[in-house]
């Protein structure tokens, strides 16, 4: 039903991208490897809790989440929520999370780290699925806000 969500959104927004479906990407190793491509273009979606609602941050797969900027920016301290809670918030399993054909809307930030590619892979609505995208696209579908919260000095 998550993937199903997943192309009614595309199809609503008037994207012909092809959901791309695979034995396990549930995992940025295993997503890029099943797909050809460096860890780095695989779309990290991270849903985070914040005291009384969720955002969600994307960002390039060999990335990792510097606390101080999560702090400076939201506030709050960086939160993961439990895999039942990451269902109920966004309509995927977790391994699946995608910005797109989301249960509630939810503020959507993108990660400076994207823009170091051409296309990046985001999940598709299930563990096993990828959507191809540009950074442009990525943009537009997720009305996102461009942020700088990852490590400094990572490879």
């Amino acid at each position: 039903m998550s993937v199903e969500r997943v192309e009614e959104f595309l199809k609503q927004n008037h994207k012909a991208i092809e959901i791309l479906t695979f034995g396990d990407t549930s995992t940025v190793a295993k997503a890029a490897e099943a797909l050809g491509v460096t860890p780095g273009e695989i779309a990290k979606s991270l849903l985070f809790k914040l005291k009384e609602d969720f955002v969600m941050i994307l960002m390039a797969g060999d990335k990792r989440i510097d606390n101080r900027k999560f702090k400076d920016l939201f506030k709050e301290k960086a939160k993961m929520p439990e895999a039942i809670e990451v269902m109920g918030v966004t309509g995927h399993p977790v391994g699946g999370v995608c910005p797109f054909g989301l249960k509630q809307t939810i503020p959507i930030y993108l990660d400076y780290s994207l823009k170091s590619y051409i296309h990046v892979f985001p999940a598709a609505g299930a563990p096993n699925t990828a959507i191809k995208l540009n950074i442009d696209d990525l943009f537009e579908l997720t009305h996102g806000q461009w942020v700088d919260v990852i490590q400094s000095g990572m490879a």
